[in-house]
């Protein structure tokens, strides 16, 4: 078989495999990732190396390998904007934590925020209590939107880290 040709072939096994495997393990997005998920990404992408290029370890093997990985990301990109279907089994749907000052605590306990998570993404957003949120949702991207019910309308975003203990605001 062509050298870059097994290149491509392993590659592309290696990206469908990385990403049915983050499917799997209900990582969301980049934007919860804590030092451990970080470490785990690092390491992965180390024990995938050789599978991708084998023993080739010349610049024109990893130039294949990196743009079969863009291609594949690309195509991948195209496929969840024109197939709804297979977009909705890639990704998660944004999840409604409060809505009219009421915590729905199956959706928090679905995506595993607590109680005292919402409340310290709250205070960041300058809401003190349940019953001034007319809306917050953990997005797509792993933010939490809070959308108060006074004249104002104030909207803020927060991101939300796995750890609680690892909160950071958002742009």
């Amino acid at each position: 078989m062509n050298p870059y040709l097994d290149i491509i072939v392993r590659s592309t096994a290696v990206y469908l495999f990385m990403i049915i495997a983050l499917r799997i393990f209900g990582k969301k997005e980049l934007s919860q990732l804590n030092t451990a998920d970080v470490i785990l990404i690092l390491l992965i992408s180390n024990s995938v190396q050789n599978a991708m290029v084998g023993n080739n370890t010349t610049l024109l093997g990893g130039l294949a390998a990196a743009t079969i990985l863009f291609i594949i990301n690309f195509i991948l990109k195209k496929l969840l904007f024109k197939y709804k279907k297979f977009n909705a089994f890639m990704l998660e749907k944004p999840e409604i934590l409060i809505h009219n000052g009421t915590l729905d605590f199956k959706a928090l306990s679905k995506v595993n925020i607590t109680s005292e998570e919402l409340k310290e993404a709250m205070r960041e957003h300058g809401v003190e209590y349940f019953k001034d949120v007319k809306m917050a949702m953990l997005e797509i991207d792993g933010n939490i939107s809070i959308i108060t019910g006074d004249q104002t309308l104030k909207q803020t975003h927060y991101k939300r880290r796995k750890n609680h203990k690892n909160l950071i605001q958002g742009s």
